[in-house]
């Protein structure tokens, strides 16, 4: 009997692992590599809105949580991929100077929010309204993340690649067994591939394909991230992560000529000397309608869960959801409503 069978070893499925081993718990995961977008991810972490100024929801709650636990698996597994990196919006006008001004003055917004322009010219960009700078940002490497855990799943003997079959899970009394592996609780962390779950598809996980771009830039020379109508992001050897696309309709994780020539001709806007492309991808990211991401327990089966929906901010949310509904099972630490899988049940019944 062990206490968690994992389905997913993307940001949500691997804070969710860490969390129980950290616990004392343990655990088995399975992921067969079908769903990218944690992998393919620009792996940006960042606290506010860029595009109206304001805060995400617990944005500090998030980075006091979240941190801690990457910063101890680079510890434990000797690796890293946390690079902090101070993101500057670039301003386009008067109005958004002030704009900028004002938001950076209020309470919940000063600590992530620089009350000085950053006047730096930067190689081929040329921005006369200067840009702001927002702390505590930066990017994960994901895909160093994931091998390494990964890894260190498979010498503790707890890791499987192969593919999750939902029709072979039974039901006990206070436990279920899947393929002989006896436990008390699985945990769903799928990402899109929720919609292949027969326990949780009913949810209104919807999906939205990004798409970026590596490109090489040797007269660049930048050491923060950019952002405008894109971002544009260091990743050293003159190579830059360039994105992203948001496509509400394309469900496949093919790179497409369409969402290449959209970010072209944004970077081209952005800047103006030489590159190359050197790669192109594209992941679906779980997005939910609500923008609020679905955590919860099934309301028939109380030994399955769900964590799900963390969208196009995964690097903050992934752990400070996987540790609210570690709680809640271990606990039963109320989940906060925002996230609860039971507003969805509850709007089917109304």
């Amino acid at each position: 009997m062990i206490d968690y069978i994992i389905v997913g070893n993307g940001l949500a499925g691997i804070s969710f692992a860490e969390i129980a081993l950290q616990n004392n718990k343990s655990i088995y995961v399975f992921d067969n590599n079908s769903q990218p977008s944690s992998r393919v991810a620009g792996g940006l972490y960042n606290p506010v809105v860029l595009k109206r100024f304001s805060e995400v929801w617990k944005a500090k709650d998030q980075i006091d949580f979240a941190f801690p636990l990457y910063h101890n698996i680079q510890s434990k597994l000797n690796v890293f991929f946390d690079f902090e990196l101070p993101i500057l919006r670039k301003l386009y006008s008067v109005e958004e100077q002030n704009n900028w001004f004002q938001a950076a003055d209020k309470p919940n917004l000063a600590p992530f929010l620089d009350s000085k322009l950053v006047t730096t010219s930067y190689n081929s960009i040329l921005s006369p309204f200067h840009y702001g700078k927002v702390k505590h940002t930066g990017y994960l490497e994901i895909s160093i993340l994931i091998e390494a855990y990964t890894n260190y799943l498979k010498s503790l003997n707890c890791f499987s690649s192969e593919p999750f079959d939902y029709d072979n899970i039974d039901f006990l009394e206070n436990e279920v067994q899947y393929k002989g592996i006896k436990a008390k609780h699985i945990i769903f962390a799928e990402g899109f591939g929720l919609h292949s779950n027969p326990f949780f598809n009913d949810l209104p996980l919807d999906g939205t394909k990004g798409e970026l771009l590596i490109i090489k830039a040797p007269n660049l020379k930048l050491d923060v991230v950019i952002k405008s109508s894109v971002f544009m992001l260091p990743i050293g050897n003159d190579l830059y992560k360039v994105g992203a696309t948001y496509d509400w309709s394309d469900k496949t994780n093919n790179p497409t000529e369409a969402g290449k020539q959209e970010l072209i001709e944004k970077l081209n806007e952005l800047i103006s000397c030489d590159y190359e492309i050197v790669q192109h991808f594209a992941g679906v990211r779980p997005t939910v309608k609500d923008r609020r991401p679905l955590v919860g327990t099934h309301p028939k089966y109380p030994q399955l869960h769900v964590l799900n929906g963390l969208g196009t901010r995964g690097v903050m949310l992934g752990p400070y959801l996987a540790n609210q509904l570690f709680e809640h099972i271990e606990n039963q630490f109320p989940l906060e409503k925002e996230i609860d899988i039971i507003r969805c049940y509850k709007k089917n019944l109304n």
